[in-house]
């Protein structure tokens, strides 16, 4: 009798806590990405069958309101994957205040429970920042998959293109199209991830102190080394060149280009479990 009452007091406690506290992923994309860049590249699909399930997808619109489009079966299982959507042509800091408003949102749904980040390319960056921005109320880990910590030359390049005399800048306007148009929309950004220049914000960004949490690099080697994936540098993908996170950060390489690939779910399914582990 005394086992049995003891059994009803047990389960009492665990459904009055909720039950264990289980990891939330969310999945940050990059440049010109959204959320279709995680599901179309199949990653979503591999997390999904490594036990890290689909719970919705999240958004913010102009007035600065959450809108969740959820996965029901998702959300009543341990661990849950939700991908957000950015304004990716705007600059660094304004991703970031959209990135707090989502992740404030999730945080009232799942109190309490540890979140992990994984951003791609220049999400990476946008989740780092928000991190040192004290945006994030339950961190436990960053993932980034080539991102541009340290700025990549892509960028001032873009800058030197978009940034001609007249009548020449007219005629790129009048010719150029709709992705003349988008770099000329992005130059704000631009500024932003073209080097850790003093003055800039990535400057301020890798010289602020960052929380202490589980700091992971998706590191693109490819066939060029020096490049790594031939849009971002493989030195600035790397977060231990970071001057605060020198040290903190476990490298893992991949041979793939700059953008997702279904083995980024395998690889990403791998280091979640030593993440969840310890």
């Amino acid at each position: 009798m005394k086992k049995f009452a003891g059994l009803l007091i047990a389960l009492f406690v665990i459904g009055f806590s909720g039950g264990a506290r289980a990891d939330v992923l969310v999945l940050i994309h990059g440049y010109l990405g959204s959320p279709g860049s995680w599901e179309q590249s199949g990653v979503a699909s591999v997390l999904e069958q490594n036990g890290w399930h689909r719970a919705g997808i999240v958004s913010t619109d102009p007035g600065g309101r959450v809108h969740l489009l959820p996965a029901i079966a998702g959300q009543k299982r341990e661990n849950k994957v939700y991908i957000v959507t950015l304004p990716s042509l705007a600059p660094l800091n304004f991703q970031s205040q959209h990135l707090q408003l989502m992740l404030n949102f999730l945080n009232q749904r799942h109190k309490g429970e540890p979140f992990i980040l994984a951003g791609h390319s220049v999400g990476g960056v946008v989740a780092r920042l928000a991190l040192v921005k004290g945006l994030v109320s339950t961190p436990k880990a960053l993932i980034t998959i080539a991102s541009p910590h340290l700025g990549t030359p892509r960028a001032g390049q873009a800058l030197d293109f978009t940034d001609s005399p007249w009548p020449i800048e007219v005629m790129k306007d009048i010719f150029g199209g709709s992705q003349y148009h988008t770099l000329k929309s992005s130059r704000s950004l631009y500024y932003d991830i073209s080097g850790p220049w003093p003055g800039s914000l990535l400057y301020y960004l890798n010289n602020s102190p960052h929380p202490d949490i589980k700091y992971i690099s998706v590191v693109r080697v490819g066939s060029y080394m020096i490049w790594g994936d031939n849009i971002v540098p493989t030195i600035s993908q790397d977060m231990n060149n970071v001057q605060q996170l020198r040290g903190k950060s476990t490298v893992y390489t991949s041979g793939t280009g700059h953008f997702l690939v279904a083995a980024d779910g395998f690889l990403l399914s791998e280091i979640l479990k030593h993440i969840s582990a310890k």
